[in-house]
């Protein structure tokens, strides 16, 4: 696979989860009152609202630092698909026990489940990539083995 296309998914990733983060830092009700189905999970929590949007802010530096520093990019984008991936099943549990219907795993599929599949992907794109890379012949050491 090219690798432009997996970075250029690891930005848009990024800059989407930063989009969202600060809009939940800085306007917490309209956030709240923007997002469709958002408000039939519960009342409005300024505070957990503005939690949440650090957690998708950091998740977005980790997108965007990993597209930049191939050495950080296993690390940084498995902990963003942990996370995004933990939220995924909260909504899938929810579903689950009841607290909201089936409906809102399709309402919330492309701005929960799909980053959370997207990130995974790429987190084990980059394992992938990394182990090939370890693999692959490295310059200086064939150089050293020559002598």
């Amino acid at each position: 696979m090219n690798r432009r296309h997996p970075i250029a998914l690891a930005v848009a990733l990024g800059l989407g989860a930063i989009a969202n983060g600060l809009f939940m830092l800085i306007s917490p009700a309209n956030w709240y009152f923007a997002v469709p189905g958002v408000t039939t999970t519960g009342p409005f929590n300024q505070h957990f609202l503005r939690d949440i949007g650090l957690i998708f802010l950091l998740v977005g530096i980790a997108m965007l630092t990993g597209a930049a520093r191939p050495a950080a990019r296993v690390t940084l984008w498995s902990l963003a698909a942990l996370w995004l991936g933990g939220h995924a099943l909260f909504h899938f549990w929810e579903v689950a026990v009841g607290i909201c219907g089936t409906g809102a795993l399709v309402q919330d599929f492309p701005a929960v489940t799909l980053p959370a599949i997207l990130t995974a992907a790429l987190a084990l794109w980059a394992w992938r990539d990394a182990a090939g890379g370890s693999r692959r012949s490295h310059p200086v050491e064939d150089s050293r083995a020559a002598q």
